[in-house]
């Protein structure tokens, strides 16, 4: 099934392409992982490795993704299709397993509509005061989010995600996606550098980060604190198969592929840190426990440490605010696989895709409330990181080395260096099954 397409969107700027695939990777991950990851194994102890698996999947995963969809022109069906038809005259093969990643991605995203649910709610909170006027009672705040999260708990809101996420997708790539792209990601990073200022300025905040660059060189010795930091920056940096793929397809063939991963890496980095430098300080201003993580740090312990604050309703705001673009940034990547699939396989108009998989997930998001905890647990152990594996799989091992470098560096005017081929393709795509497996072993490394 080629791609019935007369006409392909595409992003119509370098940065446009890079402020969207930056959108993709800065989400929940980001926000509530990444600084629990790092107060709760050792601050530098485990930025250090962490900054190294990032160096490693920036220079391996995400440029073979990006360059897999451009040379297809395709999301993961047809870009899959194409490596086996290359080698073996059989497109059929590989569209097949270029389904797992496409419905990998929409199971994901269902679950993420879920979140951005609780997420729309608690910015609607933060703006009329409500949340504020909660003031520091762990009683009221836990149990509205309890009701939140239960099942049938945010329908409404969950509805209000959908159609957001439908309002941006349906424009297209150029005039949805990339237009709400460069608006959303430049003011997350404003808004959060604003955070991190105010930060420091309260007492208290000189613990969180101390604690943030302390290495202690035992921990470094700890297998276990690899594990994590590599599955933190596999997941963060958005590799699955799908997303990255997508959005390389939309790519223009003039674009240096290496300089655009490289800007992603290093700005999906800058935002986790932004978070880290904001979150971990403001838990310490307030003696909270610096190991709490999950939708427990958003949703409830840091409500608690921000209504204690000085202009704390303000904080509130700005801080959701982040939260939501982050989230509706990474909604629309993980929805745009599967309604390009469908644009593609069944020659379905961009409206008509994007209706009936933005239903689609609206129904499903509603009835998986209850579950929805152990559905991305599920997805994001398991399914994500087979993508990203099947992914290098095709493009390094599949189509080959020469079709694999001519994609790579297509539109650079250097060509890449020789250690890129051998590292993605031995050491990326075992370090994407090690991902799968000590997921598996560890309960979820992402």
């Amino acid at each position: 099934m080629e791609s019935n397409l007369k006409t392909r969107d595409g992003f119509q700027s370098k940065w446009g392409f890079i402020l969207a695939c930056i959108g993709s990777a800065v989400g929940m991950g980001n926000i509530w992982r990444f600084p629990i990851m790092v107060s709760t194994y050792g601050g530098m102890t485990f930025l250090i490795p962490y900054f190294i698996f990032v160096i490693l999947i920036g220079s391996t995963g995400v440029i073979s993704e990006m360059a897999l969809g451009r040379s297809a022109e395709a999301g993961p069906v047809g870009a899959f299709g194409k490596c086996t038809k290359l080698k073996w005259n059989n497109k059929k093969i590989g569209e097949i397993i270029g389904l797992i990643p496409v419905l990998g991605s929409l199971a994901l995203s269902i679950g993420y509509t879920c979140v951005m649910g609780w997420i729309f709610k608690y910015t609607y909170l933060s703006l009329s005061g409500k949340l504020y006027k909660m003031g520091q009672d762990m009683d009221l705040i836990g149990s509205t989010f309890g009701e939140t999260a239960s099942a049938g708990g945010a329908n409404l809101w969950i509805v209000i995600a959908i159609i957001a996420s439908f309002a941006i997708m349906v424009m297209g790539v150029s005039n949805g996606i990339e237009k709400a792209n460069k608006f959303m990601m430049p003011l997350l990073f404003i808004l959060f550098v604003g955070l991190a200022i105010y930060i420091i300025t309260l007492e208290g905040a000189n613990d969180g980060y101390k604690y943030i660059f302390t290495v202690d060189p035992k921990g470094l010795k700890n297998p276990k604190v690899w594990i994590f930091a590599f599955g933190q920056a596999f997941f963060s940096l958005s590799v699955a198969g799908s997303g990255t793929v997508i959005y390389g397809s939309y790519l223009s063939k003039k674009e240096n592929i290496p300089s655009s991963a490289r800007n992603v890496a290093v700005f999906d980095t800058i935002a986790a840190l932004l978070a880290a430098f904001v979150i971990i300080p403001a838990m310490a201003t307030a003696n909270a426990p610096l190991d709490t993580g999950g939708p427990g740090l958003m949703f409830i312990f840091l409500v608690n440490v921000f209504n204690g604050m000085p202009f704390g309703r303000i904080i509130g705001i700005i801080f959701y605010i982040c939260v939501l673009f982050a989230g509706i940034s990474s909604l629309i990547n993980l929805y745009e696989t599967s309604v390009a699939c469908l644009q593609e396989q069944f020659n379905l108009s961009r409206a008509n895709s994007t209706i009936i998989i933005h239903v689609i997930g609206c129904i499903v998001a509603i009835l998986i409330q209850a579950i929805v905890s152990g559905w991305m647990d599920f997805i994001s152990i398991y399914i994500c990181p087979l993508g990203a594996a099947l992914a290098g799989i095709m493009f390094l091992w599949v189509a080959g080395k020469n079709y694999a470098l001519d994609a790579v560096n297509e539109g650079s005017g250097k060509k890449i260096g020789s250690w890129y081929y051998p590292l993605a393709k031995y050491v990326y795509v075992t370090a994407a099954l090690v991902a799968l497996i000590a997921g598996a072993i560890l309960g979820g490394i992402g």
